[in-house]
């Protein structure tokens, strides 16, 4: 029998190659709540959902289901609704004479945003999508817009409008030439706004479609080159084809704002002239609320409810939820 030291051999306590070993604690502490009132997803449910279905239920459902009420009453914000009406203010919204025009220009402005802005934004996406410091200064110059809160750039742009002391008469007189009014007349306010829309937005698109795009696989792009596929043909054919899904997404997201469009307006040119530039909301706003006529805003906003649902339903039943091969 040997020795280490003065201890005999047989009694030395083996040791690991890998180190001492540690015995195993249960966990206790934050680990341990954490675990005992996390762990289990029904009481999650239990704790957050009341909370988010009171807020929800305040500061969504109500107002939707008031508005709905003001719809079948005469009623002018003041006392109890008393005077029914039934589907009266439905038939007055449908007959009043600005509210085709306000149907048009918000037809107009999806047109402008599918066929003008999304292709520009598109198009913007697949020239800035290498990432350098040069690329990220014009990404941020054409995002700064979207950032500019809309009555602000409503406000902006209604002075470079200005016939008298805005950016347009002034280039005007640099040219020689003596250009309209254009937020004074009728033909020209529409495409004054069209403008200011497509400047405003254009870069929300971009960034979608910039990060759907440097999301698609490097070596997809490589093996292309690799077989000689031109770039054209590698932007119609496998870029394209592949940010399809975020292509949905920026057309849903032009429709809805389109309906919806109201900040740029009132700032810009406030629905005129003569009412010519009025969209949906800003019909509401101008016929319904400032005219204390609440029960014929109830029925514009019904309506429009009605087809925001309606769309929004539509479009992921029919493409959202369609698998693209």
């Amino acid at each position: 029998m040997t020795t280490i030291g003065n201890r005999p051999q047989h009694l030395t306590r083996p040791v690991s190659p890998t180190g001492p070993t540690v015995s195993a604690r249960p966990e206790r502490g934050t680990d341990t709540l954490k675990r005992r009132f996390f762990g289990n997803s029904s009481v999650a449910l239990v704790l957050f959902i009341p909370v988010t279905l009171g807020l929800f239920s305040l500061l969504v459902v109500m107002p939707m289901i008031e508005a709905a009420s003001f719809s079948f009453y005469n009623w002018n914000g003041f006392g109890p609704m008393t005077k029914f009406v039934g589907l009266d203010n439905y038939e007055d919204v449908v007959t009043h004479r600005h509210f085709s025009k306000a149907v048009r220009n918000s037809f107009l402005v999806i047109a402008v945003s599918l066929f003008v802005q999304l292709p520009l934004a598109l198009w913007a996406a697949l020239a800035l999508t290498e990432n350098n410091w040069g690329v990220n200064v014009i990404r941020t110059l054409f995002f700064l817009p979207y950032m500019l809160a809309e009555v602000a750039a409503g406000l902006m742009w209604r002075f470079v409008y200005d016939g008298n002391y805005g950016l347009v008469p002034a280039v005007g007189d640099t040219l020689g030439v003596s250009l309209p009014f254009v937020l004074g007349d009728k033909f020209w306010v529409m495409p004054a706004i069209m403008l200011v829309i497509v400047w405003k937005y254009f870069g929300f698109h971009m960034m979608i479609y910039i990060a759907a795009l440097q999301a698609i696989p490097k070596d997809v792009i490589e093996a292309a080159r690799l077989d000689g596929v031109s770039r054209w043909q590698i932007t119609r054919y496998i870029r394209i084809p592949m940010i399809r899904s975020a292509i949905l997404i920026t057309v849903f997201f032009a429709i809805i704002g389109a309906l919806q469009l109201f900040d740029l307006i009132i700032p810009l040119s406030g629905g005129g002239p003569s009412h010519s530039s009025h969209t949906i909301v800003s019909f509401l706003y101008q016929f319904g609320i400032t005219r204390m006529k609440l029960g014929f805003g109830g029925a514009v906003s019904v309506i429009l409810f009605i087809v925001c649902v309606a769309f929004t339903i539509g479009y992921r039943r029919f493409l959202m939820s369609r698998r693209w091969d």
